[in-house]
């Protein structure tokens, strides 16, 4: 008997509990000191207070239009450096997703994944390979990391166009400063 009582004295004090962090994005946030391909600037954007749809041009393709809204749009950017002495050498891409109005923990997969309206847009003069495209094929997880800072991780692949960006990876601090 006096083993079942220790032992569940032991039980009780070493239980801990866990605290999920709801982040509410007051102000645009971007951060552009994270990992990128050496040839490219990346940058990360969480804008609140947004809402994000897709819409479809006279030939097809899909555009994202921002308007006011009640969600919190995560939006990463690379943009490769130019290529020098080029006209039309630009080159981007965009992933796009339309969160809650508070940034919590997540983890979508595959299908799943346009729940947050997750989409890849490459940006370049590229004849028929520019664009956006829902991603249907990958994981996107944002964890909390502390009181002030989490963590974005997607790994996709799209099947309609090259992509550089297959992967992120970027903890941000949403203290303000």
């Amino acid at each position: 008997m006096k083993n079942i009582l220790l032992l569940s004295i032991l039980l009780i004090v070493s239980c801990k509990t866990t605290k999920k962090n709801n982040f509410l994005i007051s102000n645009s946030m971007s951060q552009s000191t994270i990992d990128c391909p050496e040839n490219g600037d990346c940058s990360i954007e969480l804008i609140p207070n947004k809402s994000l749809e897709f819409k479809t041009d006279n030939i097809g393709m899909s555009y994202p239009v921002i308007t006011e809204g009640n969600k919190t749009i995560f939006k990463y950017t690379y943009n490769r450096k130019s290529i020098k002495n080029t006209q039309d050498g630009n080159y981007t891409e965009i992933v796009y997703a339309e969160l809650s109005e508070t940034i919590s923990d997540l983890d979508l997969n595959n299908i799943d994944l346009q729940n947050v309206k997750l989409y890849f847009g490459r940006l370049c003069y590229c004849k028929g390979q520019t664009g956006y495209y829902p991603i249907k094929n990958g994981n996107f997880k944002i964890t909390s990391l502390d009181n002030d800072s989490v963590n974005f991780k997607l790994n996709f692949k799209i099947s309609e166009v090259p992509q550089i960006i297959t992967e992120i990876n970027e903890s941000i601090s949403l203290k303000s400063n």
